[in-house]
C-alpha cells in the first residue's frame, strides 16, 4: 500500500473513531487519519481537497465510512464520492453497525469497496479493525486521477 495515502475516517461515535485510530496503529499501519465527526465534514474536506494544487493529478485517500451520521448519512457521501469523476476510484470501506443485508446490498451496489459490520461486542470489534488494518498494509490501491 502507498505509505503516503491518507486514511479519512467518517465517524459521528468518538470512542468507535478512538478504538479504530489506535487498532489501526497498532495492526502496523502508520498513515495519516483524518477524523470527520459527520457526512458533511467528510464532503466538505473532499470537496476543498480537489480544488488544492497538491491534488490536482490524484487524492490520495482511503474512506472508512459510517453509515449513520448527523448532517449527511454514509450512504449520501458514499453516492456523492461514486458519483464524483475525481473521486470515483477512490476506495470506501462501509464500518458499521448495521448488518442489514438490504443495506449491504445498497452499498455495494452505490460502488463502495466492502462493508465491515461493527461488532457490538468490544473484543471483536478491536480484533475487526486490526484485521482491517493488517488488510491495509498489503492491498493495492487504485490511483486515483481525473
Amino acid at each position: 500500500m502507498n505509505k503516503e495515502l491518507t486514511i479519512l475516517l467518517a465517524e459521528d461515535d468518538e470512542g468507535h473513531a478512538t478504538l479504530i485510530k489506535r487498532n489501526l496503529k497498532r495492526s502496523g499501519l502508520l498513515n495519516k487519519i483524518i477524523h470527520f465527526k459527520d457526512g458533511q465534514e467528510t464532503l466538505d474536506f473532499l470537496n476543498q481537497a480537489k480544488k488544492k494544487e497538491e491534488y490536482k493529478d490524484s487524492i490520495p485517500s482511503l474512506l472508512l465510512l459510517d453509515i449513520k451520521m448527523p448532517k449527511v448519512d454514509g450512504i449520501e457521501v458514499l453516492r456523492q464520492v461514486k458519483q464524483d469523476p475525481k473521486l470515483k476510484k477512490m476506495p470506501v470501506i462501509m464500518i458499521t453497525t448495521t448488518d442489514d443485508p438490504r443495506e449491504i446490498d445498497n452499498c455495494h451496489e452505490l460502488g463502495c469497496s466492502n462493508y465491515i459490520a461493527k461488532p457490538i461486542d468490544y473484543d471483536k470489534f478491536v480484533d475487526a479493525i486490526r484485521q482491517l488494518g493488517l488488510f491495509l498494509l498489503i492491498v493495492e490501491l487504485p490511483e486515483i486521477k481525473d
